[in-house]
């Protein structure tokens, strides 16, 4: 199950780096914020998991 957590952190930073970078391309500043929100929520999640790796015996 973690592996399926740690490609779930990747696929949201990536979603978010994407549109991010569409958002600022366009000049659309809801876009970017959006992709930064999902970009943050993704590190978090990674992070997250690196901690239980971490602490696993």
């Amino acid at each position: 199950m973690a592996g399926d957590q740690k490609a779930k952190a990747k696929k949201e930073q990536m979603k978010g780096k994407a549109k991010e970078t569409v958002g600022r391309a366009v000049g659309n500043e809801r876009m970017t914020a959006e992709g930064q929100a999902e970009k943050s929520k993704g590190d978090a999640r990674q992070a997250k998991e690196k901690t239980k790796d971490t602490l696993k015996p």
